[in-house]
């Protein structure tokens, strides 16, 4: 089976999560996509966020009318581990790689896993941490945007796998579409994901008392307006 994760936040899943998710499931035929939802993401560990089970709940209601998605607790926060000492730690942040080691451990060896995100996580992919692992571990299912060329794309690419300057230069102004197969990474491009949604307008639109319809799913609006959240 060809198989999906989707990681993130999630604070909240919005329509351009779901956007992506089906774009990614008809164009790469995937049979399931795991959406993921991070209990501390290595990147914003000084930003606050929504409680997990507020975003896992909300995540259950955005994805409980197609079947092949399916919400995941693979980065669920345990109770907080307790040191010798007997005082508590943090929890320790979610690495994507980790998190697609764990998953693998319940798929078969004929599986194929690979992994879902936007183009302005993807530039940022050679800093993340093992980046040139998870190339190892899984394909890459990106959606794209206007203003990224597949050059842009190849660049990004962790050191170890970047091809040479004069490789990606005749590239510089083909938009970021297509598959990008290269010696240790194999890159599918989304260009038909167009859904201007951050989390930002819908905090803006909250505080505004604004309809949600336009950003969120119906049953993902009320929610957020039953619990209070984003106020």
């Amino acid at each position: 089976m060809k198989i999906g994760l989707f990681g993130g936040t999630f604070d909240p899943i919005h329509r351009g999560h779901v956007a992506l998710a089906r774009a990614a499931l008809d164009r790469c035929h995937l049979n399931r996509i795991y959406f993921v939802p991070a209990s501390v993401p290595p990147h914003k560990q000084q930003q606050a966020l929504s409680p997990f089970a507020h975003r896992y709940a909300m995540l259950a209601l955005a994805t409980a009318q197609e079947r092949a998605f399916i919400p995941s607790l693979l980065e669920a926060p345990d109770e907080l581990a307790t040191g010798v000492s007997g005082r508590e730690r943090p929890p320790k942040p979610n690495f994507t790689i980790d998190t697609i080691k764990r998953l693998k451990q319940s798929l078969k060896k004929s599986d194929s896993l690979l992994l879902l995100m936007g183009i302005d996580a993807f530039a940022e992919i050679a800093q993340w941490h093992h980046a040139a692992g998870l190339f190892r571990e899984c394909e890459f299912v990106v959606a794209s945007r206007p203003g990224y060329s597949l050059a842009d794309v190849a660049n990004a690419l962790p050191e170890s796998l970047r091809p040479k300057p004069e490789v990606t230069r005749p590239f510089r102004k083909q938009a970021a579409t297509g598959d990008l197969v290269l010696h240790g990474a194999a890159i599918h491009l989304l260009d038909e994901v167009h859904q201007p949604v951050s989390a930002t307008a819908i905090r803006q639109a909250v505080s505004a008392g604004k309809p949600l319809g336009r950003f969120l799913d119906p049953l993902v609006a009320e929610y957020v307006k039953k619990m209070g959240l984003y106020q």
